[in-house]
Formats: structure tokens, C-alpha cells, sequence
């Protein structure tokens, strides 16, 4: 079992080269605990995470940066707030995915990087209140790390086929998705990333929350993970805040 940000050895870029010139690709999927609209506070987080992962591309969960509050402010890029999490990036050398709120009232997800930040993609399926507040997405986002294409989706987005085959259909390696489910629905994780694995080929990692997110959420389900393209676990946190687990896609 993971323990409270579990290490994660890095793959060596000198070994293991593949066919195709590329080298695996270290994924890891976080979820830190979370201060519902403590943007520096979870920045911190997420950066000690990201640390800890040793990972190229660390996802984060849906509005990790500020809980699940659909009230919460639109935090810009240049968000000095950001700057521990940009400072992790560029020490360790990975891209983070990260959610806020971005302009245009999108749930949005974050590209985070040692050269700084931007908006990799919109939220296209927006879930239960949150239409109240957000306007969905209409593009399906994916980005080339390494030589490895990784497909973006946020939550709801999982659960709506359509959203994996569009993002598919541009090309991808691995769909990476932050997520929050409550506990009584920690299956669904398991069960989208799944579905989706098996039915499109590709490598899942999806970064489920933990612990109290706010928006009512006390409980959140965790069990953030790692899926081959055969639908089977390579890695899976537990229930606590503060884990993160990684595998290596070659």
C-alpha cells in the first residue's frame, strides 16, 4: 500500500529506449488533501507531491487547486499563488495537471510546467450543479510528452463515451483524467478507467480525490490509479489524503 506521498523511483531516460525512439513515460496520479479555496495552500501541496512522484507527468484531481467549490474564483495563470507548484516542475522536470477555474467560466485544467503555466483544457461534460455556474468545453484537448500523446478529460467526462472516443481519435497513448466521486461511489473510478481502457487501448490514469473537498463533499473516494491498455491495475492508491502512485508506460 501507498504510504502519505510514497516515493516514486523515476524511469532512467538512458535505459529502456523503445522501437519508435521513445522512452517510458513515468505517470504518477496525486491526491493531495485539499483546503477548500486555499489556493497557496494547495499549491504547496501539489508541489510536494510532484516531489515525491518523480513522475514526467503528475494529474491532479478535478478543481484540485480549489476544492470542489463551484463558487470559486477564476484563478489566472500567472497566479502568483502557482509559483511553488512551477518551482516543483522545473526541479523535478515534470508537467503537472492541475484543476481551477479558468476564464470563461470553464472547469478547467492546468498545464504546469518549470516554464510556467497554461490552459491545456475545458471541461466538455459539466455534471449535476456545476451548469449553473460553467460553460462546458467544445474541444477535445491532448498533449505530446516526450513523443507520447496524452489525451485530458475532467470527471464526468469519463462516464460519457463519446468524450473518450473524440480525445481518441486524435491520437493518444494515455487519457489522463482528474476525477472526484464520493465514497459510496469509489467503484466508479475502477469502473470508467476500466471501460475506458479496454475498450480504446490506451493507458488510463485518472487522480481521484481524498478526504474533505468542500461543495459538500466530506468524504471523497480516492483510490487515484494506473490502468494498462488490457484494463488492468498497474498501480492504485488508497483511501487517504496525500497519496500518489505512478507506473511506468512502455
Amino acid at each position: 500500500m501507498p504510504t502519505r506521498y510514497e516515493p516514486i523511483l523515476r524511469a532512467n531516460r538512458e535505459d529502456a529506449v523503445r522501437a519508435d525512439g521513445r522512452t517510458p513515460l513515468r505517470v504518477a496520479a496525486a491526491q493531495p488533501l485539499c483546503v477548500p479555496l486555499d489556493v497557496a495552500a494547495n499549491a504547496l501541496a501539489h508541489a510536494d507531491a510532484v516531489r515525491a512522484a518523480r513522475a514526467r507527468v503528475v494529474v491532479f484531481p478535478e478543481l484540485s487547486l480549489t476544492g470542489y467549490e463551484l463558487d470559486a474564483p477564476v484563478v489566472p495563470t500567472d497566479d502568483p499563488r502557482l509559483a511553488p507548484l512551477v518551482r516543483a516542475c522545473a526541479d523535478t522536470g515534470a508537467l503537472a495537471l492541475a484543476g481551477v477555474p479558468v476564464a470563461g467560466d470553464h472547469i478547467g485544467v492546468l498545464a504546469v510546467t518549470g516554464a510556467g503555466v497554461t490552459v491545456a483544457y475545458r471541461k466538455m461534460c459539466l455534471g449535476g450543479a456545476e451548469a449553473r455556474r460553467f460553460r462546458p468545453g467544445d474541444t477535445p484537448a491532448v498533449l505530446t510528452v516526450d513523443g507520447w500523446r496524452v489525451g485530458l478529460a475532467v470527471c464526468k467526462d469519463t462516464g460519457v463515451a463519446e468524450h473518450a472516443q473524440r480525445t481518441v481519435a486524435l491520437g493518444v497513448d494515455v487519457y489522463a483524467a482528474g476525477v472526484l466521486e464520493s465514497v459510496q461511489d469509489t467503484a466508479v473510478v475502477h469502473e470508467r478507467a476500466h471501460r475506458i481502457a479496454v475498450t480504446h487501448r490506451v493507458w488510463v490514469a485518472v487522480a481521484s480525490f481524498a478526504g474533505s473537498t468542500g461543495g459538500g463533499y466530506t468524504e471523497a473516494a480516492g483510490r487515484s490509479g494506473v490502468w494498462t491498455p488490457r484494463g488492468e491495475v498497474r498501480a492504485r492508491a488508497g483511501t487517504a489524503p496525500g497519496e500518489v502512485v505512478g507506473a511506468s508506460i512502455d
